[in-house]
């Protein structure tokens, strides 16, 4: 049986390109980099996993830090706490847009 309608065009993968950082201001050649053309799952994964140790590290601050620093820190945690659902959605859409029907 043949097809009226065709399939729409595949789309290309999305890779994040080459960023280096960590240069403090110039005064060297960068420390650290983006390596070109991995996968932007991974890099979704790897950035949660960022994200958690901030969020870590912000509830033991928390723990340690006085009540006008304590303001700060729970508004970091937010912000924290927004991308990391943000994040895991994006991850939950491309896990299901992957799966075969």
């Amino acid at each position: 049986m043949n097809k009226i309608v065709p399939d729409p065009p595949a789309t290309p993968r999305r890779k994040p390109t080459y960023t280096a950082f960590g240069c403090c201001n110039g005064n060297h050649p960068p420390l650290f980099s983006v390596c070109e053309g991995i996968e932007l799952e991974d890099a979704l994964v790897h950035l949660s996993l960022q994200i958690q140790c901030a969020k870590d590290t912000t509830a033991q601050a928390c723990e340690r830090a006085d009540e006008q620093f304590k303001t700060l820190l729970i508004a970091a945690q937010q912000s924290l706490e927004m991308s990391t659902v943000l994040i895991d959605t994006v991850l939950d859409g491309m896990e299901a847009n992957a799966a075969p029907e």
